[in-house]
């Protein structure tokens, strides 16, 4: 499932590339392409279970999809090159990380007028929508959902006395060290905090939870700001690390998988990882903890709340294929059909999740038999709802995002290790960003 988080590529990188040929737009009225068959992009995850949707597609409605993927690793490169080569897409997997960048050079198109699509904005969980959503307009359906959870070795709590999981950031320092003082972990809590895309996900859960912002709703730098920013959470994982030594120093170097693995290996008793992850923990075949690891809702900070941020992907209208209205059409019932419901239930949703266990943002599918069933097996749905409904997208997508990404981890990191205060480091972070706000 490493096809669900990303790097995204810096803003002159794109410029570069998007000048090299000038515009790659195609016009209201231009047919370069015939009608048939809808063009299908996707990125390779789910190739058997996308196959076999697809073939269902063309059975009902006659019509014809040529379907091409790309590894995750090369998508968004690759989907950049295409567009500017005004290759034939009609309708591709999108990332809300990359939707202010595609949708200002105008390869994405507005969903809005389709109200095929717009009638499940009532099913769908808000933070998917929001995501979907750039200078009013929204422009897609959903394919997928997840978001930063918060799990627990419960057999590590109970060995150290403990009945119940933390309710806040503040606990947690307090009953991990209990589990230090136990020698049942020297480093109780797990948290990836490497330079890679995953780390801006992490850094949003901390902060989120702690009641602050990045930015504000008009995209300012907030993440300096000592009462509204993200003072309170860094200042929580520099404490950590440093003063109750519940975190490894090593933090800074461990990725989101090989944190996955330590604790899977029964090294910590807590740990932020995709919500997803649940499966491989308590997967007895990939994990020594499993059917002991439990979900909490993340722990909140002084004044925060049990926020979490949630991340998403959807199914976008290419300005190719809205350019002709017949194609247009076509394209839209491929995507109902995939984000929406085919035949009168979310069936490809439903599949991804009891094939793979893929998220999904639609809320009516937490009420599904077989989806319970399913997930009964490892995990408890009821948490897995409760805390979605707490999920916040997060607040520093930006065409400019991928270039204050690198200054933000940096500036992270220097703090965690000691090397600058906090306040400094989130003063470098917000000066970046308002710099590259008005470039």
């Amino acid at each position: 499932m490493s096809e669900m988080n990303a790097p995204f590529a810096g803003r002159r990188e794109f410029l570069k590339a998007a000048g090299a040929t000038g515009t790659a737009l195609m016009l209201p009225g231009q047919s370069a392409w015939a009608a048939d068959p809808i063009n299908f992009f996707a990125w390779s995850a789910g190739v058997d279970q996308v196959k076999s949707h697809i073939a269902a597609f063309e059975k009902k409605t006659g019509l014809k999809v040529n379907y091409s993927n790309a590894p995750w690793a090369q998508y968004r490169d690759t989907m950049v090159t295409k567009f500017v080569g005004n290759a034939p897409i009609d309708t591709l997997w999108v990332s809300d990380s990359w939707l202010p960048e595609w949708a200002d050079a105008g390869w994405l198109a507005p969903v809005d007028g389709y109200p095929e699509l717009m009638k499940y904005n009532g099913d769908v969980d808000n933070f998917c929508n929001e995501s979907m959503r750039y200078k009013g307009k929204q422009y897609g359906l959903t394919y997928y959902s997840d978001y930063m959870a918060f799990f627990y070795d419960e057999s590590k709590l109970k060995k150290a006395g403990i009945g119940a999981p933390p309710k806040t950031w503040d606990e947690v320092v307090q009953q991990c060290l209990a589990i230090k003082k136990a020698g049942i972990c020297e480093y109780p809590l797990m948290l990836s905090m490497a330079r890679e895309s995953w780390l801006i996900e992490f850094m949003s859960a901390l902060v989120f939870s702690s009641g602050g912002r990045f930015v504000d709703d008009n995209g300012n730098a907030l993440m300096a700001d000592p009462k509204k920013g993200a003072q309170q959470a860094l200042q929580w994982v520099v404490d950590a690390v440093n003063k109750h030594k519940i975190v490894s120093p090593a933090c800074v170097e461990v990725g989101e998988l090989n944190g996955l693995k330590s604790f899977t290996s029964g090294n910590h008793a807590m740990a932020l990882l995709a919500r997803y992850r649940v499966r491989t923990l308590n997967d007895p075949k990939q994990s020594q903890i499993a059917g002991n690891v439990k979900q909490a809702l993340m722990p909140a900070g002084v004044g925060g709340s049990h926020a979490t941020v949630g991340w998403m992907r959807f199914y976008g209208l290419t300005a190719r294929a809205a350019a002709d209205k017949a194609r247009a059409a076509n394209t839209i019932k491929l995507m109902e059909w995939f984000g929406g419901k085919a035949d009168g239930q979310y069936a490809f949703q439903k599949m991804m999740f009891t094939d793979i266990g893929s998220g999904f943002g639609v809320k009516s599918l937490f009420q599904d038999s077989d989806i319970k069933a399913s997930y009964a097996k490892y995990s408890d749905i009821a948490m897995f709802e409760a805390q979605q409904k707490l999920a916040r997208k997060k607040d520093v997508v930006a065409r400019w995002f991928g270039e204050w990404d690198e200054v933000n981890g940096t500036s992270w990191q220097v703090a965690i290790l000691g090397k600058t205060s906090v306040a400094d480091a989130l003063k470098k972070s917000a000066s970046a960003w308002n710099d590259m706000k008005k470039a």
